[in-house]
């Protein structure tokens, strides 16, 4: 007894089974995907390597934010008599020193642009639309420009006397 493993649908109206293959191949609606691009060695990329220099910044980045915010906290913290004294002559005093400018100017370049590159892998993983995903980053872009212009001149332009 020979049994026909044919879906009905697949044969022809009148006719005997068609051999699974082509037929039912050619019936999926299974989206198709495009061969792979082949780069030509001739010509460079025009990406160049921002992918392995973001990759890069984010370790590095995240390794110095480690140092400067551990750092922070100890000096902040520990050595200069806690949170209770932390009051607007201490951040007067400590920005009057461009030593402590530089440190908070580089917390805060460092944490916005790495939690930038995070954001935009995050965006660029799970945006599906093209056009979502440019207006995320847009938005995402124009915040970190707005918050780091923000920040430094906060810095810079702290004025104890107010």
């Amino acid at each position: 007894m020979a049994t026909d493993l044919t879906p009905p649908e697949l044969t022809a109206a009148g006719e005997g089974p068609e051999p699974i293959g082509a037929a039912l191949i050619a019936s999926l609606d299974a989206p198709r995907s495009r061969a792979p691009r082949v780069r030509d060695k001739r010509r460079p990329s025009r990406r160049g390597n921002f992918e392995l220099y973001a990759w890069l910044f984010m370790r590095l980045s995240g390794l110095l934010l480690v140092v400067l915010t551990l750092g922070h906290l100890l000096i902040q913290m520990v050595l200069d008599g806690g949170v209770q004294k932390i009051n607007f002559a201490f951040v007067a005093g400590r920005w009057s020193n461009p030593f402590w400018q530089v440190w908070d100017l580089l917390m805060l370049w460092l944490a916005e642009l790495h939690g930038t590159l995070g954001l935009r892998t995050i965006i660029n993983d799970y945006a599906e639309r093209n056009v979502t995903r440019a207006w995320l980053k847009a938005l995402l872009y124009a915040s970190a420009v707005f918050t780091l212009f923000l920040g430094t001149l906060v810095i810079f332009t702290f004025d104890p006397n107010i």
